[in-house]
């Protein structure tokens, strides 16, 4: 038992020592990419993409929607053939509609290349300049504030969002 404590006790004293030798710091993405224009640029691109996107599926809903309604207005007088028909092609139409939706805001969809296309590059600006002054200035992990959730207050002295934004020439 007392080998147990012991061996508790040594591994809690190593673990304690070695993480005060370890350097922090801070970055604040949200403030970041609000400070480069070519963010700004690309999120305004893409809501307009977003929205002519929409809106073609939102005409498309109404045809739907109004083949539908024509469907239960002349109900009474279908025979079995005609209805089955107008059903199926209710039904082909939604299908069409959610091809569509799929295809702009699908997870491979045009809405998530052009994501890829305009804004994972200037990411990857501020990845490489955070890597870059983490390795010069040695710290061990940089945290971004804006997605830490758990980060009740962290001193502003470790916030290098500044120094990455004029590695980037902001």
């Amino acid at each position: 038992m007392k080998k147990t404590l012991f061996f508790i006790g040594l591994f809690m004293a190593l673990t304690i020592g070695s993480s005060f030798a370890q350097k922090y710091a801070l970055i604040d993405m949200e403030y970041i990419l609000e400070k480069i224009p070519a963010y700004e640029s690309a999120n305004k691109q893409m809501e307009v993409l977003s929205q002519q996107w929409q809106s073609e599926v939102d005409k498309e809903v109404e045809v739907v929607n109004a083949m539908y309604k024509k469907y239960q207005a002349d109900l009474v007088f279908l025979a079995g053939n005609e209805k089955t028909k107008r059903e199926n092609e209710i039904v082909a139409k939604e299908n069409a509609i959610e091809v569509l939706r799929n295809q702009y805001f699908g997870p491979q969809g045009e809405l998530f290349q052009q994501q890829e296309k305009l804004i994972k590059p200037i990411q990857d600006n501020i990845y490489e300049a955070v890597k870059d002054i983490s390795i010069e200035n040695g710290y061990s992990i940089v945290v971004d504030r804006a997605s830490a959730t758990s980060i009740i207050f962290a001193s502003p002295s470790i916030d290098i969002s500044d120094l990455v934004l004029s590695r980037l020439g902001y």
